[in-house]
């Protein structure tokens, strides 16, 4: 049986919550409880058929709403920034940017995918950062939406966690438009000419045990030896970001004006 996290590594993004089980096919006897408990299991039926409406509505807008932002290109410039850092400082582009090379990362607190890949960020941060490649996270999510994903909550992950670089909040979503991530993770490589040269995934497999291609490793590797990146793009899979509603380009230009 695989894991939840087995399950959805295998969609680019996906919106929380399982999928319930309906129960039409337990074999459960009608007769066993009669008329009235086979009401209330068509109750619950069209309950969770309901609920599972409504996940599939959320997931169809946040689909939506990142084809309206399209991913960074290649080759293109860092968009600049101005974010405050779970430290209490303010961060812009210059100052997380590494001799070698600058590593933006997408992510958040609540998303299992985010979860799983922390560590690894922690990792590709503790070899790389000595050899010239500067690091930074930043969380974009709605936190009225998933209060998981506020400040608070992500100064109280970099403390516990004790991230090696910069948390930063991107409370606007201002920034993540100009980058585009679609899901968390999803990470942005910078050469050190600041122009994008990799973006996507970490790797290849949310379990760590079953990783066979490290993209990013070998991008960093690259910048590092001064040498071209020879996959600048990979498919990232997480959770997909939670734009709010009128955050993304599309949603502004089909407000009303009054």
């Amino acid at each position: 049986m695989r894991t939840k996290l087995e399950n959805y590594s295998r969609l680019g993004a996906y919106d929380e919550g399982d999928q319930p089980d309906f129960g039409l096919n337990n074999g459960t006897q009608t007769t066993r409880d009669g008329f009235g408990g086979s009401m209330k299991k068509i109750a619950r039926t069209l309950g969770l058929l309901a609920a599972v409406l409504l996940i599939g509505r959320s997931a169809m807008a946040d689909d939506k709403a990142a084809s309206a932002v399209p991913e960074l290109e290649i080759g293109k410039p860092a968009p600049d920034f101005s974010l405050p850092g779970t430290d209490g400082k303010t961060y812009a582009f210059k100052d997380v940017a590494g001799t070698k090379g600058t590593l933006v990362v997408f992510t958040c607190n609540h998303c299992p995918f985010a979860v799983a890949y922390q560590q690894r960020i922690m990792d590709l941060t503790a070899k790389y950062k000595p050899l010239g490649i500067g690091v930074v996270a930043i969380s974009c999510n709605d936190a009225v939406a998933y209060p998981d994903d506020g400040f608070a909550q992500m100064k109280q992950r970099a403390d516990s966690m004790k991230y090696n670089f910069p948390y930063l909040y991107d409370e606007t979503q201002q920034v993540a438009q100009k980058y585009g991530p679609k899901v968390t993770p999803h990470t942005f490589l910078f050469d050190a000419k600041g122009n994008l040269a990799y973006r996507g995934r970490v790797d290849d497999s949310v379990k760590e045990n079953a990783v066979k291609k490290r993209e990013l490793a070998d991008a960093l590797d690259a910048l590092v030896a001064g040498k071209p990146v020879a996959v600048a793009a990979t498919t990232a899979f997480g959770c997909s970001i939670k734009w709010k509603s009128a955050a993304t380009p599309a949603a502004a230009s089909t407000k009303k004006t009054t």
